[in-house]
């Protein structure tokens, strides 16, 4: 059997659930089609996701010393609406998006004092950084789950980081794999 060196993927994007199978269309004339697992086909599509994410945090990083507001500090500043889980006068926690877990909620700093990444956490940013892992707590048992959740924070364009004003994510309600990432 001959190596496939290009291929494009037909889906249809509605039926991502019922159909257990994808048709995948070699260029190579020798392989017409063959079919592809679910779980395969699923991984063919976090390529191009995946990409698109590493393009957006690299754009997002070049534009981080920027100044301009984030759309966290629109969302602080209630600009932005959003799905509010927690507040107080340090910290904010609202629901992502773009979920990526039944629960996926964001805890952000209200002021971020050049706290744009962890990598620029300094010794004053110490009582900043210990009330958001606590929010974080607070959040968790908000949301009920409280005995199995995650944080995870991403720092630079390695890490895909989208928004460069520190941010905690809680992540649960499912069973996490390990290892992450």
């Amino acid at each position: 059997m001959a190596a496939v060196t290009s291929f494009s993927l037909f889906r249809n994007c509605a039926a991502t659930t019922v159909r257990a199978f994808v048709t995948v269309k070699a260029s190579n004339p020798n392989f017409t089609t063959f079919l592809l697992p679910l779980h395969s086909r699923r991984s063919l599509c976090r390529v191009s996701a995946t990409n698109d994410e590493e393009a957006a945090a690299k754009v997002a990083a070049a534009n981080a010393n920027g100044g301009a507001p984030t759309i966290f500090d629109k969302i602080i500043a209630k600009e932005i609406p959003s799905s509010i889980v927690y507040e107080d006068d340090k910290v904010l926690a609202f629901r992502d998006i773009n979920p990526q877990a039944p629960v996926h909620v964001l805890v952000v700093p209200k002021f971020r004092d050049g706290l744009t990444e962890l990598r620029k956490a300094e010794l004053r940013h110490v009582e900043i950084l210990g009330q958001l892992l606590h929010a974080a707590k607070i959040v968790a048992e908000i949301e009920g789950i409280l005995d199995g959740f995650r944080v995870v924070i991403n720092n630079g364009p390695e890490a895909c980081q989208s928004v460069y004003h520190l941010h905690l994510h809680v992540l649960g309600g499912r069973q996490m794999k390990w290892p992450a990432g």
